[in-house]
């Protein structure tokens, strides 16, 4: 069975043009530190779990209402299990859509070659060469590189979405993500919120102005179609 640590019945936002579920999947391999998310990564042992059971018996009798599941986290493909559950969902006949930070690639192709993901999005977390101020913790470029690649050259509908902060990210390194995701469907550039941090102290920082979010999705504009999503 796989750990459920929460479950919104219904979202009109995190499935681009579906009605959806979204499951939440405890544990994450980075530490983000503007992370809003906090307990599911620092203390998924602490939330109640939701069975398994309980989470199918509910889209089973709401399959005629929701056109899909998100499954988001924390890091979704650290859970073993995870290919099992897809294939549940995929059984009723849901559209699945994953949340990745895109460090598990081996993961992520074979769910994509196995058609248990209809949609993924993956976090971008800043240049290669800065990841680790960002993610909080060391990570490896370059299975991020390649679920990059994979996701692009996949064919599965997708996103790549960042969120960004003057704290962490220059205009440079915002163009630099964006760059690193040229051929993608979109880049979708989140403005930071300050609230429920998973460092305290990033509830102190700024987020960027709407006006410089717009200045932000012009200059990525250049090197691949770039969507605002304001707090």
């Amino acid at each position: 069975m796989i750990p459920i640590k929460g479950l919104e019945r219904t979202s009109l936002i995190d499935y681009p043009g579906k009605v959806a579920a979204v499951v939440f999947l405890g544990r994450c391999n980075f530490r983000c530190p503007f992370c809003h998310n906090r307990e599911l990564v620092l203390n998924p042992e602490g939330i109640e779990s939701v069975a398994e059971e309980d989470v199918m018996d509910f889209l089973r009798e709401r399959e005629k209402w929701l056109d899909g599941v998100v499954i988001s986290g924390g890091e979704p493909t650290l859970h073993r299990e995870l290919p099992g559950f897809l294939e549940k969902l995929k059984g009723i006949g849901y559209a699945v859509k994953l949340d990745t930070n895109g460090t598990n690639p081996e993961m992520l192709k074979g769910l994509m070659e196995r058609g248990l993901v209809d949609f993924v999005a993956m976090d971008i977390k800043g240049p290669l060469e800065k990841y680790e101020k960002s993610a909080g913790v060391k990570a490896d470029t370059g299975k991020i590189r390649e679920s990059i690649r994979l996701i692009i050259g996949s064919g599965i509908e997708h996103e790549f979405r960042s969120t960004v902060l003057p704290a962490l990210h220059t205009k440079e390194d915002v163009e630099e993500m964006a760059r690193m995701v040229t051929g993608a469907s979109k880049f979708c550039i989140q403005q930071f919120r300050p609230k429920n941090t998973l460092n305290p102290s990033f509830g102190k920082e700024k987020p960027f102005s709407r006006e410089e979010m717009k200045e932000l999705q012009e200059i990525c504009g250049k090197h691949v179609e770039t969507e605002v999503r304001l707090a």
